[in-house]
């Protein structure tokens, strides 16, 4: 635990330094709604941002709006795209290597998809920094750093809180079919829950369906009692799921928007694990100034951790003004 909050604060202590010494904000947004991407063009360095996150979804504007702001007040240029289908986030990476970009920053929810993509931006001099998922694949694909949070070890506490809670029986609501970190995420609840765990297979893009799945396994096994949802939307449907099935049964969830900060403070959602998705947009950016202007780098060869924070009654007031802003 000690060696985590060390990185944290090295990471914390060099993005201050950096700030102190830049001007203000540069650069315009353009955004091309087609193709889910937007460039900020500014100065010297060039970064492609390659995600797998999909349009629309509040997790992953959180991170764009993370490394757009760290460009803007550092001089970098970033350029923003995603993609869920693994095979296109590969091409958006060959795109940014052909394109002699300054360094990438790439989510990796189907890491051996990606790896040739990868390792060949690393064999032409591009630095990669991998964030939010594969911290596993990221140091043998070649990339100089991870930044996120372990997946299995957050779901094993968010199983413990769920156990402390009082819940018997837990479902686990995977949301997109081949994303390892997801899989992680109830593997670990499983361990902190100690007690019996049911995963249950959803569509993110299909909300009206997750709702009627999760509704009528509540009704199917009344001895569920605990929904453990991986994602802000899912979250917002399995508690609609148990009004609708009169189920006693409470949600705990990964991540947060605006709506689950409201469910928290009405109750209808016991706490949120909070990955600090902003800090994986905005810190690879801040990481790949310093190693082109300083050839600095951060992690030791471990990731640099973002979360598990966890955000309930206690502290939700506190979030939700950041949250408003598009930030947590």
């Amino acid at each position: 635990m000690k060696s985590r909050l060390v990185i944290r604060a090295g990471v914390a202590l060099a993005g201050v330094a950096l700030l102190a010494a830049c001007s203000g904000p540069t650069g315009t947004n353009t955004q091309n709604t087609q193709n889910n991407s937007s460039s900020q063009a500014s100065g010297d360095l060039k970064v492609a941002v390659i995600t797998h996150g999909t349009a629309g979804d509040a997790f992953w504007s959180v991170v764009k709006v993370g490394a757009e702001d760290a460009g803007k007040q550092l001089g970098v240029g970033v350029t923003y795209n995603s993609d869920g289908d693994p095979g296109a986030q590969a091409k958006l990476i060959d795109n940014a290597v052909s394109q002699k970009v300054g360094g990438i920053v790439v989510s990796m929810a189907n890491p051996d998809a990606l790896k040739t993509s990868i390792e060949n931006a690393v064999k032409a001099g591009i630095p990669v920094i991998t964030i939010n998922s594969g911290s596993a694949k990221s140091a043998e694909f070649g990339a100089m750093a991870h930044v996120g949070q372990e997946e299995s070890i957050a779901g094993e506490e968010a199983g413990k809180k769920l156990k402390a809670a009082g819940k018997t029986k837990l479902l686990c609501v995977i949301h997109e079919a081949g994303n390892s970190g997801l899989n992680q995420r109830c593997d670990g609840a499983r361990t902190g829950f100690g007690g019996a765990v049911e995963n249950l297979q959803v569509d993110i893009s299909n909300p009206t369906d997750i709702e009627a799945r999760i509704k009528a396994k509540l009704q199917s096994d009344t001895a569920v009692d605990g929904v453990l949802a991986l994602n802000p939307q899912v979250a917002v449907n399995a508690a609609s799921a148990i009004k609708g099935a009169s189920s006693k049964a409470q949600v705990a969830t990964f991540d947060l928007n605006a709506d689950v900060v409201g469910s928290i403070k009405s109750g209808e959602v016991l706490f949120a694990v909070d990955q600090q998705q902003y800090q994986q947009g905005y810190l690879p950016i801040v990481m790949l100034k310093l190693f082109k202007d300083n050839a600095n780098t951060l992690g030791g060869g471990k990731p640099v951790l973002t979360g598990p924070g966890f955000v309930d009654k206690s502290n939700v007031d506190k979030v939700a003004e950041y949250a408003k802003n598009g930030k947590r």
